[in-house]
């Protein structure tokens, strides 16, 4: 709402015959009068009079004073009608609405400009019939119209609240807004007439004008009541609303301007304290990039950044994520290397005193010392160490950095999902930081660590991308040179780190990052291997974890042996680990319960603190024919198995059992059809194989087996059935065939032939081409073992039987 009472009251304070605000009968009195049918017209711009209501005009057009000045001379009474066209100066009827007010001149006066203000009463309405002058200003001939006032009996308790809600809601815009002048509120309570507070009120809204003359134009009081109403809400909803908006932005600037000052005041006290403020830290920033040797790019980019946060406000959230970034710049060892010890004797003692075996890797890790030694600078190699769990994967990378005098890193990959856990988050995010890579190279200070990713194999993906993909350039040699972090948005070089990535399978990892490592594999222990690393490590390891020394308990190296065979069956040292904490806590409990004990610990001790033992499945004599020993691979390294078929009377269908995958399915069914049709050279009676029904089963039916190794202990196990010939005792076989007859290497070799040995086996049939995996292994290792290479299936036969 506009309202202009003390303009009014200003111009009007000597006129005592100025009432602005009619009595009931007054206005009755006004409506009821005579005027005469040609009158005066004066347009007027962005106002519309509205009956009873007194409002200024200001005239500055020559017409206008004319007639102005005409009509105080006369009877003061004029035709008020509103402009469409604000920009016409000589307006016709067609830029003027047909509807206006007559008014009555209450007073005129001159301004210092050289225009005319008017001040003006509404009397009543009236349309515009047809211009009858334009000199020297307008005159139209008129028809007065009647505002329907009366209100019917129904309607009168409607009208009534009506104005009572117009009212108080006038009232309380009024109030709200700090605008309107506190008389108003005065002049609203004080009018009596309910026309013209519709119309006081109307004329006052704060409205287009097209939607103020509609008002006007309405011809029913109750119909502008209401309409008045309605406009009134939206302006007290309004005024609401950006009074609500105006307190919190004060508000919030004034606890702004608050936190300012106390910062300020902080900053003073911290000064005089000897504290460190805002222009001291960045001058502290410059000192150590003054001494940083990195490279002009890199200096031109930290003066960027740090003129940035010279830029910025203190208390906002981004001067702390760019005082992090300054600082991560500041923190990271560009160019900083630790010295590499290139005695290659003092490293192959490291590695010999920390692992027992692992040949192969410390092979590899002194031929990379030596090249490094002898060329001064070479591209780290990335390394997999892939093998089953237990085997000391892991602490090899321990041992390469001490035997490098490198710093040491482990990152733990398994379960990782994120993206951002390699390459970081981009420093615009709040909470963001560096990659796991940048954030260890941070941590050991040196930009040449040995970086151990472990459990590389068990990297998933999610909706926050492919964490795997991400590694592709952090271990492609010819890419880690220029390696991006998205927080830290640099190029930071990594050749000269030493990746050491472990992996238990190498099938769930991406072949794009396969192609770029070095896989070395590590295979499980054997029987003599595990004794040494339970008599030199885990027993010296776990005396000293729980508290006792070498004189409180001695575990000779056969009681060991015994534990190794009796209570675990595994290629690693974890679960042997185990068993030999469980007996020292034994021995510690006794210690504490100050109970006499044997220091030396017999089998019959160690059964009674171990329980019963669970022996590894040993080769079976066998007493029937159809059982055959095969060799398999797991995750944990190499186990045996046992293959049984059976006949019974029918029609000759093979049934298979012991939750068997289907490319075991298939070795058994290309078995028999070669039998089928080789039945001749097995001395087998066809006839036999018609009427008789094949059951072929592998034991331990809970566990899930499967691949193509157990073929050529199919076909023996159903030769042996057919011809009734038992198969020679502990003797074991591993073998694809084909249809021809022909034997086909397999994998996992050197772990199949330790559970060999383990389980007491004395004879392996393995396939020619396997003679290769078998020379890399150490004589040691299968001495008391004897290897029969074959190439044809009734080789195997010729053999086993």
């Amino acid at each position: 709402m506009k309202f202009d009472i003390l303009s009014l009251d200003q111009v009007m304070q000597n006129d005592s015959e100025f009432i602005p605000l009619l009595s009931q009968d007054e206005e009755d009195k006004m409506m009821n009068e005579t005027f005469p049918t040609v009158l005066p017209l004066l347009p007027v711009k962005n106002v519309v009079l509205f009956p009873g209501v007194v409002i200024p005009i200001t005239a500055g057009r020559n017409k206008s004073i004319n007639l102005l000045q005409d009509a105080q001379q006369n009877d003061k009474i004029i035709a008020v009608i509103t402009q469409k066209d604000v920009n016409a100066d000589n307006p016709t009827i067609n830029d003027m609405y047909s509807v206006g007010t007559i008014g009555k001149i209450l007073k005129l006066l001159k301004m210092p400009d050289g225009s005319t203000m008017v001040i003006i009463q509404g009397i009543r309405k009236f349309s515009i019939n047809n211009i009858l002058e334009e000199e020297p200003y307008l005159k139209a001939e008129i028809t007065l119209l009647e505002d329907k006032r009366k209100v019917s009996n129904k309607n009168k308790e409607h009208f009534n609240v009506l104005l009572e809600s117009l009212r108080e809601t006038a009232i309380k815009i009024i109030n709200e807004n700090p605008a309107i002048p506190s008389d108003a509120s005065f002049a609203i309570k004080n009018i009596e007439g309910s026309s013209l507070l519709v119309n006081f009120v109307a004329s006052n809204l704060d409205l287009p004008l097209v939607k103020k003359q509609e008002l006007l134009e309405v011809n029913s009081l109750l119909d502008r009541a209401s309409k008045t109403l309605k406009y009134l809400n939206v302006e007290l909803q309004k005024i609401s609303l950006k009074n609500s908006i105006q307190d919190k932005v004060n508000s919030d600037l004034s606890k702004q301007q608050r936190e300012y000052f106390l910062h300020q005041q902080m900053k003073t006290i911290q000064e005089e304290l000897g504290g460190v403020s805002y222009e001291a830290e960045v001058q502290e920033m410059k000192e150590k990039a003054s001494k940083k040797k990195w490279s002009k790019s890199i200096n031109e980019h930290f003066e960027k950044e740090l003129n940035r946060l010279v830029r910025m406000n203190p208390q906002t959230p981004d001067y702390g994520v760019q005082r992090n970034y300054l600082e991560l710049m500041l923190d990271l060892p560009w160019e900083k290397y630790s010295k590499d010890n290139f005695d290659i004797n003092h490293a192959e003692k490291v590695l010999n005193k920390d692992h027992f075996g692992l040949e192969d890797v410390k092979e590899r890790i002194l031929e990379y010392l030596a090249v490094l030694k002898l060329k001064g600078d070479m591209k780290s190699p990335i390394i997999c160490l892939y093998g089953p769990p237990g085997v000391g994967k892991t602490s090899l990378g321990k041992s390469i950095a001490s035997a490098l005098g490198r710093k040491y890193v482990r990152i733990s990959l398994g379960g990782l999902h994120d993206e951002s856990e390699i390459r970081g988050h981009r420093k615009t995010y709040i909470g963001a930081m560096p990659g796991r890579i940048i954030q260890s190279i941070k941590k050991v200070g040196t930009s040449n660590p040995v970086i151990v990713l472990d459990e590389i194999d068990k990297i998933s993906t999610s909706g926050h991308g492919d964490p795997s993909s991400a590694l592709l350039e952090v271990l492609d040699p010819e890419q880690n040179s220029t390696f991006h972090d998205n927080f830290l948005d640099v190029d930071y070089d990594l050749s000269k780190i030493l990746f050491i990535a472990t992996a238990n399978n190498l099938a769930t990892i991406q072949p794009a990052l396969l192609d770029r490592m070095e896989i070395i594999d590590i295979s499980g222990y054997t029987i003599e291997e595990k004794v040494e690393i339970a008599n030199k490590y885990l027993l010296p390891k776990q005396i000293l974890e729980h508290g006792l020394t070498k004189k409180d308990i001695s575990i000779s190296k056969k009681e060991l042996e015994f534990i190794i065979q009796a209570y675990t069956r595994e290629s690693g040292v974890r679960g042997l680990e185990r068993k030999i904490s469980k007996i020292v806590r034994n021995i510690a409990l006794q210690i504490a319960r100050n109970t006499e004990y044997n220091k030396k610990l017999s089998q019959n001790k160690i059964i009674e603190i171990l329980g019963p033992p669970m022996m590894p499945e040993m080769s079976e004599t066998n007493k029937v024919p159809g059982v055959v020993t095969g060799l398999a691979w797991t995750q944990v390294g190499g186990d045996i198995l046992f293959i049984e078929s059976i006949l019974s009377k029918g029609k000759g269908n093979l049934s298979m059992t012991g939750n068997l995958g289907n490319v075991m399915k298939e070795s058994a069914t290309i078995a028999l059809e070669y039998i089928k049709s080789n039945y001749k050279e097995f001395g087998i009676d066809p006839q036999k194989i018609e009427e008789s029904n094949i059951h072929i089963h592998v034991p331990e039916g809970a566990t899930p087996k499967d691949g193509p190794s157990a073929g050529i202990a199919m076909l023996t196990s159903l030769v042996s059935s057919f011809t009734g010939k038992k198969v020679k005792s502990k003797w074991a076989m591993t073998g694809e065939i084909t249809l021809r007859g022909k034997v086909l290497p397999v994998g996992g070799i050197k772990e199949k032939i330790l559970a060999a040995k383990r389980a007491g086996i004395t004879d392996v049939i393995l396939c020619e081409e396997n003679r290769k995996d078998i020379e890399k292994i150490n004589p040691d290792y299968i001495k008391g073992l004897k290897i029969h290479y074959v190439t044809q299936m009734s080789e195997v036969i010729d053999l086993a039987l």
